[in-house]
């Protein structure tokens, strides 16, 4: 009975840590850029677009396709660095925890 009541305990502690991290989460901010730089995205780790840079030598009537693509390629390269963030923060939230292989909580 002891096991089951500390296991309740260590779920309530793990939800209450959880919940912290996800508001630290929506203020750690990350940056992927593209282009040589021409073109950077800051995204939250829960992958929020904060905001786009576009350098002025892009911005030409025929190149719109290419700033698109440079657009898509930024935003994937922040969504990738937010999401090593988040596993980074669950490992350090989870390290003392004994869940069972390939248990996901995000």
């Amino acid at each position: 009975m002891r096991d089951l009541m500390g296991m309740m305990k260590q779920a309530k502690e793990l939800q209450d840590r959880m919940q912290q991290m996800q508001a630290e989460l929506e203020q750690v901010e990350v940056e992927g850029a593209s282009g040589g730089g021409l073109v950077t995205v800051r995204v939250t780790a829960k992958g929020e677009c904060k905001a786009v840079r576009i350098d002025p030598s892009l911005v030409k009537p025929d190149e719109v396709e290419i700033l698109e693509d440079l657009l898509v390629a930024a935003l994937g390269d922040a969504r990738v660095k937010a999401e090593r963030v988040m596993q980074e923060k669950m490992k350090s939230l989870t390290g003392g925890l004994a869940l069972p292989p390939g248990l996901n909580l995000f």
